[in-house]
């Protein structure tokens, strides 16, 4: 008798452990609804423990940081060539014509400058130095005093004319070096169907149609992308000739309401419309769309003001200098640079002429810190920070997660709710979500601070612990946006897998934004990737500036 009842205890628990394996491999590679998701999360919830930490304020430092202060060194950008001496230039350019490969323009250019050793009427050897710097980010190193070139070239003259409103003194010497253009990009599916809805593909026409959800509309940082600017001004300018008025305002809000997200890089948008099939439109500037074979089935229609890559001089050079800076922008239009340029993807679209006269500094400015005000049309972000505490994160790691993490806490809106879990073999819950006022920064550095590692990694758990949390907080407050920031080195070896979550995340459409400490970024990029996220290498530049603009992008 006691054995048959062992016996039948047995197979009761095979049964049920089978079961259970057959209801969790069910998350494999299917998409659920909302509700479905959630009842999966509920389900997957049983198998968590998740421990409770009672977190303890720390000391914050108070007050706004200067721009200068917020800016890393300057030695954490690329300097692709360099020269020296008394007639040598430091000219900072934008990175599609001073990075690698086709986008490595105007460093061939440089480097053949000064092969050619060019003298001054002072018999001075000419030089140029470069540096690969998004325009964005070379504007505060200039307005910010921090570092300061003898010489800029961005991508167009929206962020000369802002340097100028800035009170510095900036000379154009030159309306274009090579020819480029942004521009709306739609397969040709995509295309044939809003024309025939719509008409002409044009900022106007594509705010309706985004109103109307009839595009999923994808653009980049308006503060960091030339392209991601020239789009801001453009849709602000579609609903009104004064950008700024309360009805240009008013459309703004709808519009941005229908755009799933704003992405961190082109190439990340790139791959959410070509490789996902996730968004309907983006912008992209015309050299990248010529130099990418995945864009070939594509439409591309131009917009906004050009993007022709203007030369500035900064200040009040030597004679030298100046003579210098003027020879290699005559080398750059030579005939046989220009064809160069050609090769590598400018020089084309050169009939199209913008609609809209030149934009006014002040209205660039006011633009940008509108959307900055506005961007998540008046719905607060509900964020968890789900950071990595198991062994694999000893030593350096840990200490730079928690640094970056600290300092780019300064740049979180405090309008926003925010909350902290940490696992390793298991899952703990540091910091209940809350308003990000000076307490709850407080408790959240002192959270953060007081992180400690050892055990497995069991990242995925604590994935589904922040779905569960903030599934709760939308049902109580619909009108949240619900981001999770997964801070990790990738590897996981313990609890759920991500084949066993990714149809709870996707059917939750809650975006995971990675940021890899010493990672395996392309594991990383796999859980940002369901819901359109981006994953961040903290190992790429400075982290505590990437994160500000992450999390001005996003929050």
């Amino acid at each position: 008798m006691k054995k048959a009842m062992v016996l039948l205890f047995i197979g009761v628990f095979v049964f049920i452990a089978v079961l259970a394996v057959i209801s969790l491999s069910g998350n494999r590679g299917k998409e659920f609804t909302y509700e479905e998701a959630s009842e999966r999360i509920t389900s997957m919830m049983r198998r968590i423990d998740v421990n409770t930490v009672t977190p303890y304020p720390a000391q914050i430092e108070l007050g706004a940081r200067s721009l200068a202060e917020e800016l890393p060194e300057i030695d954490s950008f690329s300097k692709p060539v360099s020269a020296s001496g008394a007639a040598a230039v430091e000219i900072f350019s934008s990175t599609e014509k001073a990075s690698s490969k086709n986008d490595n323009w105007l460093v061939e250019v440089a480097e053949e400058f000064n092969r050619q050793r060019f003298q001054t009427a002072s018999g001075e050897t000419m030089g140029v130095t470069l540096w690969s710097i998004s325009s964005g980010t070379a504007v505060d190193y200039i307005i910010s005093g921090k570092y300061v070139p003898d010489a800029f070239t961005p991508s167009n003259e929206l962020w000369g004319e802002m340097v100028r409103y800035s009170g510095v003194d900036i000379n154009k010497i030159s309306n274009r070096l090579a020819g480029n253009v942004a521009g709306i990009l739609m397969d040709r599916t995509k295309n044939a169907e809003f024309t025939e809805k719509y008409g002409e593909v044009n900022a106007l026409n594509i705010t309706r149609a985004v109103e109307a959800k009839d595009i999923l509309m994808g653009y980049t940082n308006p503060f960091a992308s030339s392209t991601g600017l020239n789009f801001l001004l453009s849709v602000l300018y579609s609903y009104d000739s004064d950008p700024l008025s309360a009805k240009a305002i008013a459309g703004f809000d709808v519009f941005q309401s229908n755009v799933p997200s704003v992405a961190h890089s082109t190439l990340e948008m790139r791959d959410s419309m070509v490789q996902r099939k996730t968004l309907d439109a983006m912008v992209m500037e015309y050299q990248l769309y010529k130099n990418e074979p995945s864009l070939s089935s594509y439409v591309f229609t131009p917009f906004g003001v050009r993007h022709d890559s203007p030369m500035y001089e900064i200040g009040t050079l030597s004679a030298e200098k100046s003579e210098t800076l003027k020879a290699f922008v005559e080398f750059c239009l030579t005939d046989e640079m220009q064809k160069l340029a050609s090769d590598k993807g400018f020089n084309y679209l050169d009939d199209y002429v913008p609609s809209a006269d030149t934009i006014p500094a002040d209205t660039i400015v006011s633009s940008q810190q509108l959307w900055k005000e506005r961007k998540n049309a008046g719905r607060p972000v509900a964020a968890f920070f789900v950071a990595d505490t198991s062994g694999s994160m000893i030593g350096e790691p840990i200490d730079l997660l928690k640094s970056s993490l600290v300092n780019a806490a300064n740049y979180i809106d405090p309008e926003n709710y925010i909350g902290l879990i940490s696992y390793n073999s298991d899952v703990s819950f540091n910091l209940p979500i809350a308003k990000f006022d000076l307490n709850q920064q407080s408790l959240f550095v002192g959270s953060v601070n007081a992180l400690d590692v050892g055990g497995n990694t069991s990242t995925y758990d604590a994935v589904v612990v922040a779905l569960d949390e903030l599934r709760k907080i939308k049902e109580q407050n619909p009108e949240v946006k619900p981001i999770i920031f997964l801070l990790s080195d990738g590897e996981q070896n313990s609890g759920y897998s991500l084949t066993e979550i990714e149809g709870v995340v996707k059917g939750t459409a809650i975006p995971v934004y990675t940021i890899g400490y010493n990672a395996n970024i392309s594991e990383l990029e796999k859980i940002s990737q369901i819901n359109e996220a981006s994953t961040v290498n903290a190992e790429s530049g400075d982290i505590t500036y990437i994160l500000k603009g992450l999390f001005n992008a996003q929050m």
